[in-house]
């Protein structure tokens, strides 16, 4: 059991304890640990301080403390990266949203990238007020990642080489193609560059197509280093798009891939 703090009412000293003991995003297991009472019992209370103000539900058995200063602690709901571990973990933050924190773009988006390994319906969620948009991975496909300290929760994003190579494999993570080429063009040109890396994740993604977007953009850029030889070696049969929402009309030969016809001498 806890140890109540003399200072506070009985249930307002069980609710400080357990935001105070829990992480950013509070589950039914954790909070009936710190109780000590059974999970029943503690789901109850905490819908019931749901209901009371002080939490909000943002999943099933999943909540964010509101008002914490009622409670002498930090509000912390306001950073959404807080609930990405909670709602979606195994997971990363990445794409558009990696892209931003690691200063490849200059452009804000309203949604959050997640590539999470959980079973997910929806391309889209809301949660708490921020917008977040999914990609399944399979679990052992989470690598290339940094952990960043984010108040009191280990948040993963993609590093800058994954976070290249991850809107190459899909380019609707970085919007589209157009955006996701200015973030490679920005990659190269900063201290993140490292054209092994790309090889070795893209290998290791195993999606041949990116092999093909990778050599087609690296072709126009003097920074691109040894990526186009390294792309040739590994171009897989087949034609791919280079942007499979685009209606892309002419044949690049030479990598198989598929451009919209202002695209066919690089950059439209």
């Amino acid at each position: 059991m806890i140890n109540l703090e003399e200072a506070l009412p009985p249930a307002r000293a069980r609710l400080a304890a357990v935001v105070r003991s829990g992480g950013d995003v509070l589950n039914v297991a954790d909070a009936a640990a710190t109780l000590g009472m059974s999970r029943t019992r503690t789901a109850k209370i905490l819908s019931r301080w749901e209901k009371q103000g002080w939490l909000r539900r943002v999943a099933r058995g999943n909540y964010v403390p509101v008002e914490l200063e009622l409670l002498g602690a930090p509000n912390v709901v306001c950073d959404p990266w807080v609930m990405v571990p909670a709602l979606f973990g195994p997971a990363y933050v990445g794409g558009r949203t990696a892209a931003e924190h690691w200063g490849m773009t200059d452009q804000t988006f309203r949604d959050m990238v997640v590539c999470t390994a959980r079973p997910t319906r929806k391309k889209t969620v809301k949660r708490h007020n921020t917008v977040f948009t999914l990609k399944h991975v399979r679990e052992e496909m989470i690598f290339g990642t940094r952990k960043l300290r984010r108040s009191r929760s280990n948040v993963l994003v993609s590093d800058p080489h994954r976070t290249i190579i991850d809107m190459l494999d899909d380019p609707s993570l970085g919007c589209n193609i157009v955006h996701a080429a200015e973030c490679f063009d920005a990659y190269l040109r900063s201290e993140h560059r490292n054209t092994g890396k790309l090889v070795d994740y893209a290998a290791r993604l195993g999606n041949g197509a990116v092999f093909k977007r990778l050599g087609f953009l690296a072709e126009r850029q003097p920074l691109a280093g040894d990526l186009v030889p390294e792309a040739k070696l590994r171009l897989t049969k087949g034609h791919a798009k280079l942007d499979p929402a685009l209606e892309c009309e002419r044949l690049i030969t030479r990598w198989r891939l598929r451009v919209p016809e202002p695209w066919k001498d690089g950059l439209p």
